[in-house]
């Protein structure tokens, strides 16, 4: 026989409604029992923030109602509240604050005046936060999700597309619905809390990386930002021939790579050899080969720290203007690599992106240990203007080249490598003020402290 759905009785006075406790509720966490484990039909207590399984006779809810005498609870995927032993569900306005902060809804009105909204919140704890400017807690080691996400934060297409869930409905993937999830808590001016836990976004990072990324152990937050948006790409992606997202309208540019590699070489070469590549053979036995290669980042090579000390036995740090460390990509530098062959690169920008994301390579492994560069790279907060550094594409004639960008995110790394933790500057839109942010901890701080840090990873928005 067919199961006939329960009639539920709607009340709107309830007796228990004053036991509501705001102070503990936590919906940060995976939405397990508490006693069973399981992640299905889960209820939250709102008395005490603990979260069980079911409503029904036997289930852990209801038992709990009566060996606690705690009586409401909200059903964490449907939002319904329920008086329990009772069973009857609860119709109350009063309760709609805490649906917000269960699952934080945005209007597409609300996302387009985001960045005007200067005001403070204040959280229920009493703490005062800024929507957006939300610290992020530090599970054990994972400074380096956070500050991405920190970082991430700041690309506003991508995150009025996060905010609206409907945008990635077809999704399947739990990643990509955590990431929504976790930008609209940063983004919402009415927590309970003035501070996020990343901790179910983390589980679904451990899950979809197959523990490439997990809780507990020190990753790189450059591995990782390619990792995500990767993988945020090819789960949200329209169709493998048109192959477009958000994240490749946000980051994707285009290089053209020309390679010039010894023919003995190019049989090993071939098997990755690009797609639509043209070559040239010279009469010296070189071969010249030119492609065309997307790219969502672009990495910067830093010249080697000096390796002697000086008379005053301390090392001076160098410094090297960011203009000269993006002569790479200017078509003419030759980058000499050994993977997968020995060959001679160069690299030119073809199309550039609406953000751009620069990492500085400070990290090189050899057989024993992992080294550091310390070298500053000098590099304008506002105004970088790329076409005084490396020659662009010629725009089409309708449009004109938008080649300024400022920057609004900057990844810094303290300590040794292989060890020591992340931190990242960010630009707030609203009022153009730059906050330091590392895991809980929220500062505002000067531009000029922003241009004097240890750029590890940098993101650069496009001039309209």
């Amino acid at each position: 026989p067919e199961r006939r759905p329960r009639q539920v009785e709607l009340r709107r006075d309830c007796p228990y409604l004053d036991t509501v406790n705001r102070q503990v509720l936590d919906f940060d966490f995976e939405k397990f029992c508490s006693i069973s484990l399981s992640n299905l039909n889960v209820y939250a207590c709102l008395v005490c923030g603990k979260y069980y399984q079911g409503r029904g006779l036997k289930s852990h809810a209801y038992t709990h109602s009566l060996e606690a005498g705690h009586h409401v609870f909200i059903n964490l995927q449907t939002e319904k509240v329920y008086c329990l032993p009772d069973g009857y569900e609860i119709n109350d306005p009063s309760l709609e604050d805490i649906r917000h902060v269960l699952n934080p809804r945005f209007a597409r009105e609300q996302v387009k005046i985001l960045d005007k909204n200067k005001q403070w919140s204040r959280a229920l704890d009493g703490s005062n936060y800024l929507p957006g400017m939300v610290g992020l807690n530090n599970i054990k080691e994972t400074d380096f999700v956070n500050v991405t996400i920190q970082s991430l934060m700041r690309i506003t297409p991508l995150r009025n597309f996060f905010l609206i869930p409907e945008n990635y409905q077809h999704s399947k993937s739990p990643l990509v619905h955590r990431f929504g999830e976790l930008t609209r808590k940063i983004w919402h001016a009415r927590n309970f809390k003035g501070q996020v836990s990343p901790h179910e976004f983390l589980q679904a990072v451990m899950k979809a990386s197959e523990k490439k990324f997990q809780i507990g152990v020190q990753s790189d937050p450059v591995e990782f930002m390619s990792w995500l948006l990767n993988t945020l790409h090819a789960k949200l992606r329209s169709s493998k021939k048109k192959n477009r997202s958000i994240i490749y309208d946000c980051f994707q540019g285009e290089l053209e790579v020309v390679k010039e590699i010894h023919r003995k070489h190019l049989v090993d070469d071939e098997q990755n050899g690009e797609a639509g590549s043209q070559v040239e053979t010279t009469s010296d036995g070189m071969v010249t080969q030119t492609s065309r290669v997307p790219f969502l980042m672009l990495g910067l090579d830093l010249p080697p720290p000096p390796l002697f000390k000086d008379a005053m036995e301390k090392n001076i740090i160098p410094q090297v203007p960011l203009f000269n460390i993006l002569k790479k990509f200017d078509g003419e530098t030759v980058t000499e690599v050994v993977r997968p062959s020995i060959a001679r690169m160069r690299y030119r920008v073809i199309r550039l992106p609406k953000y751009m994301i620069l990492h500085m390579r400070r990290f090189t492994k050899n057989n024993f240990f992992v080294e550091k560069n310390p070298t500053l790279v000098n590099f304008p907060v506002k105004n970088l203007e790329l076409k005084d550094y490396i020659p662009l594409p010629k725009p089409k004639e309708s449009e004109k080249l938008r080649s300024k960008y400022d920057l609004i995110a900057n990844i810094v790394h303290d300590g040794k490598p292989g060890e020591g933790c992340y931190r990242v500057f960010v630009q707030r839109k609203s009022e153009e003020a730059w906050y330091e942010m590392q895991d809980l901890h929220v500062t505002e701080t000067l531009p000029q402290m922003v241009a004097l840090s240890e750029a590890y990873m940098q993101i650069y928005e496009q001039h309209e």
